[in-house]
């Protein structure tokens, strides 16, 4: 939509519509320059509605006829819609014809092509470049799709549900019939056509009904869905035993694009899948694209009952299905891992993610509820806050309830609501009277504050312990920042699951029970909470597991502190403890102004962490990963992003010195032996090898050493897998010793014809910690290179996200210089693909936050995209938006 800005929707506007949709019947005749598409709609009144028009999706259509019940009708074109003032009143059938040009959709929503065959994108919004239509969740029908088009080119031709028919036609063309049985809303329909082979797979479910799994791929790249396929046999496995949710189709299809604005997409029975999803070998995919693969997989699987049986009645629910669904993956992650260290490490990553990207959100100009109140582009809330936040949410009903309450909570929601488009609120309900009499249902009302109010809660926590009655009291508070459009908040609903340590570390009784455990519910601004037989002065452990999506100030000591990092049970605050020990440290230099030293009694305590014989390599590497600059930005009213760069660039130096021998130790200690398996104690100690190496190089950089840049290189250049060749090749770029150019220059030879790989090879360069400008520098040359391109998202992303979203010192420039590259590239990729463009705009989401004379800068790029006449609907809303933020925040 390039016409001005985009009226804004509200969410208390809601209304159903005029009209029910209940039975499509779609005909593609498929051409990349010409795709004729025939449209018979089985349309009613909806009676609970006064009379009106009925009013039409359709974006870039090229129509053609428009007939009822096989008659001429009169109609209108306004704007995006079509408009037929006078329907019958009685149910009719309403037939359309339109062209569509895919081989120009380079915005890949709707139908497009990629490699010369036909995909599909039709969340949120794409289905009306389909064809015209009510596109709108709550709207849900019987699809019935018939595909035809050249046989030779496209020998495959997919779409939801079953397979009923198929067969040859004239001038070499061929046809096939699908039926999808389920009612679905036109965002989860999807078409497949192409050259394309599949990996197949017949599985027994647990209700004894056969299915056929396929997974499908261009030629050349079968070998590497094995771990893809594996993933979604699991995921159905883990579905059925842990809520009894079954397969419900004959045949459930994966198939993977590599032009493709998301990671993956639910479309009943049809997934379509970015191939940077779902690809993986040990030649060219790391232990975390591994673990992503897994993950990604199983949510799209889990939205066939998350989203597909049940459904969002309209966009502001997203979180419904986003939120719930991210829950159930992370939940399936963790049983995957299996032991209790691994799910740790699971959910310490996806805490990290939270922090890293929805905590800034929270606080920045795109700051929203879970269930946002209005929005102008629904494609800008496919949010962090919406996805991760959503998730924490739906993890903190199942702490107030137990986990036996939310899988009763879970099949009252499917018992009530299967088939249908439903609410937040629904959801709510159903956990809620699935479980009378629990917190949660006592304080629903309050509860529900997290789905309306924006911000990050700040919890404060302040101990007391009286000697002569033993008795130890909690005195939490909360406040929630004002954020864009919303100022006064009131009291959230916080469950803070907490234990009390001693000195020692030994754990304390809470009650006359003894449980060393409890959950305490924060409901009000203040509260107070008392623990009587308490023998001595206890360290407190809060908000164990992340109980809770909040920023925690306990002002515990360093000592205890280090108690919690020593002692503590709950493996999460065990890191959290390694954490807060450095970012105190690290926040203590910013705000004095003063360079950064390590103290003896910090670096003696990571020195205990990496040599500790009972911690897994993979928690050692998570606790001696020093904070993310954005997170450490987070913690500053106002933050100067090359200072903390500076920081923490000394004390990763300074720790790379002090513990030399014992990385070296570390390094030679966690080889892996034999063939790769991506399985967590592997993956955890490739991740703690790699980090060794890494700070090895950096020392050796430092002092001048060539032995340990030598051993990297040797590594990069021996390595039999991904994981260990771009560990090694990132401890060489990351530390820019000499080596690095020829590493680079070997790695890009050796894959050259990988598309995915070479994603990685841009991104790694984009990444680089700065010094003295050359990474930017060294990406602006690379938008020069011949393998670089706007056209792919993967490509873009790897380049451009990489540098303005997950490098602020190389784009923070004092000189401007970034915000003048990323002006020029968001307005670049804006003329190409205005979803892609809008991710890369929200680098500036926190500009306001910045000192001078990074602030003024900022403001003065975000302006002149702004200023640009035909931007997108998609890009105007993150822009104006931005400048608003401005205006609210003091410099």
């Amino acid at each position: 939509m390039r016409e001005g800005t985009a009226p804004t929707i509200q969410r208390l506007d809601y209304q159903q519509p005029t009209f029910w949709i209940r039975k499509v019947d779609l005909s593609f005749d498929l051409d990349p320059a010409k795709t004729i598409v025939t449209s018979k709609l089985q349309v009613e009144r909806n009676r609970a509605m006064p009379h009106g028009p009925l009013r039409l999706h359709g974006e870039e259509l090229n129509l053609l006829r428009v007939l009822i019940n096989g008659a001429g009708v009169s109609f209108r074109q306004e704007g995006h819609e079509l408009v037929i003032d006078n329907p019958p009143d009685e149910d009719f059938l309403l037939e359309i014809r339109n062209t569509i040009c895919p081989e120009k959709n380079t915005a890949l929503s709707g139908l497009y092509t990629s490699g010369g065959s036909f995909f599909t994108q039709c969340e949120a919004e794409g289905f009306r470049r389909i064809t015209y239509f009510l596109d709108r969740p709550d709207v849900m029908a019987v699809y019935t799709v018939t595909l035809r088009a050249d046989a030779a080119k496209y020998p495959v031709l997919l779409s939801n549900g079953n397979l009923t028919s198929s067969g040859s036609l004239d001038n070499g063309r061929h046809f096939a019939v699908w039926h999808d049985p389920f009612p679905k809303p036109s965002y989860l329909f999807a078409v497949v056509a192409g050259d394309l082979v599949a990996r197949e797979q017949r599985i027994r479910t647990r209700a004894g009904k056969d299915h056929l799994l396929q997974v499908y791929v261009r030629r050349g790249d079968l070998e590497k869905t094995e771990h893809a396929m594996n993933s979604l046999i699991a995921s159905i496995v883990w579905d059925e035993a842990r809520f009894g949710l079954p397969l419900d189709l004959e045949r459930f299809m994966v198939v993977g694009v590599s032009d493709f604005n998301m990671g993956a997409m639910e479309n009943k029975g049809l997934n379509i899948f970015n191939t940077a999803a779902l690809l993986a070998s040990p030649a060219t995919a790391t232990d975390a694209d591994f673990a992503r693969i897994e993950s990604i997989v199983a949510h799209e699987y889990f939205h066939n009952w998350t989203g597909n049986r049940v459904t969002c009645r309209d966009w502001f629910q997203l979180s419904l299905k986003e939120g719930l669904t991210v829950f159930r993956d992370q939940e399936f992650s963790m049983d995957m891992a299996g032991t209790p260290s691994a799910r740790a490490v699971c959910r310490i990553q996806d805490v990290r993610q939270l922090r890293a990207m929805q905590f800034p959100e929270d606080s920045g100009a795109m700051a929203h509820p879970v269930r946002p109140d209005s929005y102008s582009e629904i494609n800008n809330f496919y949010t962090s806050t919406v996805y991760e936040k959503g998730s924490e949410v739906v993890r903190m009903y199942q702490t107030l309830v137990g986990r036996k309450g939310f899988e009763a909570g879970m099949k009252l929601y499917f018992e009530r609501h299967d088939g249908q488009a439903v609410t937040c609120d629904d959801f709510a309900a159903a956990i809620a009277d699935a479980n009378p009499g629990s917190d949660l249902a006592t304080r629903l009302d309050s509860f529900k504050r997290w789905y309306s109010q924006a911000g990050t809660p700040r919890v404060t926590a302040h101990g007391e312990y009286d000697a002569a009655t033993q008795a130890f009291t909690l005195r939490l508070t909360q406040q929630t920042p004002a954020t864009p459009g919303q100022t006064d908040k009131l009291p959230q609903v916080i469950p803070v699951v907490m234990g009390l340590l001693d000195r020692h570390g030994a754990a304390l009784p809470l009650d006359a029970n003894g449980a060393t455990e409890r959950v305490l519910v924060l409901d009000q601004a203040e509260q107070t909470f008392v623990f009587n037989g308490i023998a001595s002065e206890p360290v407190p452990s809060l908000l164990r597991g992340f109980s809770a999506p909040v920023v925690l100030n306990d002002g515990l000591s360093d000592a205890a502190l280090l108690v919690l990092m020593r002692h503590d049970s709950d493996p999460f605050n065990r890191w959290e403890a390694s954490q807060r020990l450095a970012l105190n440290r690290i926040l203590h230099a910013l705000r004095a102004g003063q360079p950064l030293t390590l103290s003896p009694v910090f670096i003696d305590a990571m020195r205990g962490v990496l040599n500790h014989p009972e911690l897994d390599p993979a928690f050692k590497e998570l606790a001696l990963t020093l904070p993310g600059e954005a997170y450490i930005a987070e913690q500053l009213d106002t933050f100067d992003p090359q200072a903390i760069h500076a920081a923490v660039m000394a004390a990763q130096t300074q720790l790379a010195s002090a513990l030399r021998d014992d990385w070296a130790a570390a390094f030679e200690a966690n080889q892996v032996q034999g063939g790769y398996t991506p399985d967590p104690v592997s993956s955890g100690k490739r991740a703690l090898a790699n980090l060794a190496l890494s700070m090895l190089v950096l020392d050796a950089q430092a002092t001048g050493d060539t032995v340990w840049p030598g051993k990297a290189y040797q590594r990069f250049k021996d390595a039999s897998n991904m994981t260990d060749r771009l560990g090694a090749l990132s401890a060489l770029v990351n530390a820019n010793a000499a080596l690095a150019a020829p590493a680079l220059e070997r790695f890009h030879a050796l894959f050259k014809d990988d598309a995915l790989v070479i994603d990685k090879w841009f991104a790694l360069q984009a990444r680089a910690p700065e010094a003295e400008g050359r990474v930017f520098a060294r990406v602006k040359a690379l938008t020069k290179h011949a393998d670089f391109t706007l056209k792919n998202p993967n490509r873009a992303r790897s380049l451009l996200a990489s540098l303005c979203m997950a490098n602020p010192a190389a784009f923070h420039r004092a000189d401007a210089a970034g915000y003048v590259f990323w002006a020029e590239q968001v307005l670049a990729v804006d003329a190409i693909n205005p979803q892609l463009a809008s991710r890369v705009a929200r680098a500036m989401d926190r500009w306001a936050a910045l000192a001078e004379p990074y602030r003024s800068a900022a403001r003065e790029a975000i302006a002149r995209v702004a200023a640009k006449p035909d931007l997108s609907s998609d890009v105007r809303e993150i822009v104006e938006r931005a400048l608003a933020s401005g205006t609210q925040a003091s410099p």
